[in-house]
């Protein structure tokens, strides 16, 4: 979503439901989900509780809808690479390194929204983190298929060495444990898509 820089301005602009995405991802990401009430998201809002819950059964849809809107933009991602390296999955792969490199220094205090989600939902059974795991799912199935067309020698494996470096290097963004994160991102992908 939009920077918060001129928030008050946009966000009055935006239709209800919107408005209530955009807040509950500024609280979300700020706070927790669980430190997160529905009241501090219909104020946040401008809107009522009453508002909240007509667009959203429970705090758990809203959290899900959320995550959804977060999933649907890495999707859009990896579209992107694939359009910009038509037949040249290498690069796509590289691609897809660069946009987590290129993401890191915006990574809030927080972290990954999605790392940060599952550690608050451990049952599995709730409907976000139901949504974090076909969302990893697919994300994994797409970079697989990407190593295959590379022509990498074993495509799950090398699959699951990408997945594990981009993961990796949003956590030690977060944690500051590693300098140079992007640098080091890319010099691995690179390495793993060249053998």
């Amino acid at each position: 979503m939009a920077s918060t820089a001129s928030r008050p301005g946009r966000v009055a602009k935006l239709p209800p439901r919107e408005r209530i995405l955009d807040a509950a991802e500024e609280l979300f990401q700020g706070e927790g989900i669980l430190r997160v009430g529905v009241q501090a998201i219909a104020e946040r809002a401008g809107t009522t509780k009453m508002a909240i819950y007509r667009h959203f059964e429970t705090k758990d849809a809203l959290v899900a809808e959320w995550l959804r809107i977060l999933a649907a933009d890495y999707r859009a991602a990896f579209d992107r690479v694939e359009a910009e390296h038509p037949d040249q999955p290498r690069e796509q792969i590289l691609g897809l390194a660069r946009f987590i490199a290129e993401g890191l220094p915006a990574l809030s205090y927080r972290g990954c929204p999605f790392v940060n989600s599952l550690a608050e939902l451990p049952d599995r059974s709730h409907p976000a983190r139901q949504v974090i795991e076909e969302h990893k799912a697919h994300q994994l199935r797409r970079l697989v298929g990407m190593c295959a067309a590379a022509g990498l020698s074993d495509p799950e494996q090398a699959a699951a060495e990408i997945t594990f470096v981009l993961e990796g290097a949003q956590v030690s963004t977060q944690n500051g444990s590693v300098d140079q994160v992007g640098d080091r991102l890319l010099r691995i992908v690179e390495g793993i898509v060249g053998r």
